[in-house]
């Protein structure tokens, strides 16, 4: 089992820490280093976006795992929920999953993850878990979404936590991932709307897809994209 956060590199500022780590897992850093930031200027969430906090209010890690093995195919769902755990060992938090790997809490996002590969010799799991941020100091378009977890909480003590999780979660066997993952899945039973089309999730497949019955009676499984729910 990999132990995650050692070594580790923390920086003041950093570009991206998916960046940093990714070169570091390309000139062959074993499995288990982590990258840390207090702050970063060019993070990156799912489909572009960027990921901004104030300087040691979030958690901004990138750790390196390595070789990928056949059961690692569901890491996208796994990390969510070591997420998930991390926050809920250090505050009174219940936390959530909006599929694909959004944490939520009292459906506001809290938490985000961008996994980049190269199977199958590595992966860089970016998280950035927003900890102590004032609603006020989310930008306009987000404020609303995003959350933070609590005032009191500190951020290298969800980092600590979500490195112990992680490395529970990273070798967890598909069925255990899949269990817990239902078991915190916001979306099943929601209508919710994407790209091309609306309908009600119904949970996810065992390859992590979601599921979705449309109007007309059609069962699609969705295997990437962003869904939204309908108010």
């Amino acid at each position: 089992m990999t132990s995650f956060g050692s070594p580790r590199r923390h920086l003041r500022s950093a570009g991206s820490t998916n960046d940093i780590a990714r070169e570091l897992a390309l000139a062959g850093v074993p499995s288990g280093c982590v990258v840390s930031a207090d702050e970063q200027t060019a993070g990156r969430g799912r489909r572009g976006r960027t990921w901004s906090a104030p300087s040691g209010s979030a958690v901004l890690a990138s750790a390196i795992l390595r070789p990928l093995e056949p059961h690692h195919r569901l890491l996208p769902l796994a990390v969510p929920i070591a997420v998930c755990e991390a926050i809920e060992r250090v505050s009174e938090a219940h936390c959530e999953i909006k599929w694909p790997n959004d944490v939520w809490i009292r459906e506001r996002k809290v938490a985000g993850v961008l996994i980049e590969a190269r199977p199958p010799e590595w992966a860089v799991i970016g998280v950035g878990v927003n900890v102590a941020i004032a609603d006020s100091d989310f930008p306009d378009d987000l404020r609303w979404p995003s959350s933070s977890i609590a005032a009191d909480v500190g951020a290298e003590a969800v980092l600590a936590a979500f490195c112990e999780a992680l490395a529970t979660w990273a070798e967890a066997e598909p069925a255990a991932v899949l269990a817990a993952f239902r078991a915190r899945d916001a979306l099943n039973g929601r209508q919710i709307a994407w790209a091309h089309g609306k309908g009600a999730a119904s949970g996810i497949d065992d390859d992590g897809d979601l599921l979705v019955e449309t109007p007309d009676g059609e069962r699609l499984a969705l295997g990437a994209g962003e869904v939204q729910l309908e108010l």
